[in-house]
């Protein structure tokens, strides 16, 4: 798997690397991560990769990992 770009961004770390005819975009927060895998087909090049990432999916994605959290803390809580 190649590192295309680490993404700047105040709240995750955000890479996009490329493998096997495909763009896999990692974003991370703590000890939580969300992967997404993209065809290369279905973008315009490395950039046209990296121009997925705005503000409204970062934001989505912020969110997403709010709820992981609440989820994960809510079963270590059931479990332990």
């Amino acid at each position: 798997m190649r590192v295309v770009a680490d993404i700047p961004n105040p709240h995750l770390k955000i890479t996009l690397h490329s493998y096997n005819g495909k763009y896999v975009l990692k974003l991370e927060k703590a000890n939580l991560e969300q992967i997404y895998k993209i065809e290369e087909t279905e973008v315009n090049g490395d950039e046209g990769a990296i121009a997925l990432v705005d503000d409204e999916f970062v934001e989505a994605v912020v969110n997403r990992f709010v709820d992981m959290r609440d989820v994960f803390v809510s079963t270590l809580r059931r479990n332990n």
